[in-house]
């Protein structure tokens, strides 16, 4: 009887949870962006965004990977998910009278440290492939520049992360479209550069 147990081999059939983590964080950072890129103020639009797309949804795909033994996947994609949802807290918090306001200085240390993180996550998707590569590369790089637009105050530096945040976000959104569109096809329709 045990012989036999020890031969079992377990089949994952379950879906790629990437594409949705990544549609979540890809819509919401092009969202927020053009916010950041001066298009429009911010508003309630992002915000649901931020909780609904870029927080729940992701956090949903950071769980999926979990059951898919992805140790990378259910870090970036549940932390990720809960910086959405933290920074809407930081925006609704002070108008319900909950906590004060953060200043721009403070901001400046959340994205700081966010930038951190994100540039440890970038090494690892050196054994990846390119189109995580310019994800992650392209979000650091908005961590910081909004970090430094925070701690200088400086407008124009907010609007060149703006435009620089809306290509990191079409790059994640075109990561899980080739993702899906590859798998539905069965061969490479939209190419992510495999490392190999």
């Amino acid at each position: 009887m045990s012989d036999n147990l020890t031969n079992v081999k377990i089949v994952d059939n379950s879906a790629n949870p990437a594409p949705l983590g990544l549609v979540g964080f890809g819509l919401t950072t092009i969202l927020l962006n053009f916010h950041n890129a001066g298009f429009f103020p911010l508003n309630s639009m992002i915000m649901g965004m931020g909780i609904a797309v870029g927080g729940v949804a992701q956090v949903i795909a950071g769980i999926l990977e979990s059951q898919k033994k992805n140790t990378f996947g259910t870090t970036a994609f549940t932390l990720y998910g809960f910086f959405w949802i933290s920074l809407v807290i930081t925006w609704t918090f002070p108008k319900l009278g909950v906590a004060d306001a953060s200043s721009a200085y403070a901001m400046g240390f959340y994205l700081l440290f966010w930038g951190i993180f994100t540039l440890g996550m970038f090494f690892g998707t050196l054994k990846l492939n390119r189109a995580l590569q310019v994800v992650f590369s392209s979000l650091a790089l908005l961590f910081f520049l909004l970090a430094i637009g925070d701690f200088s105050e400086n407008h124009v530096v907010k609007t060149v992360a703006g435009f620089e945040g809306i290509f990191c976000g079409l790059s994640a959104l075109y990561t899980a479209i080739a993702q899906v569109l590859n798998e539905i096809y069965g061969k490479e329709i939209l190419p992510i550069g495999v490392v190999k």
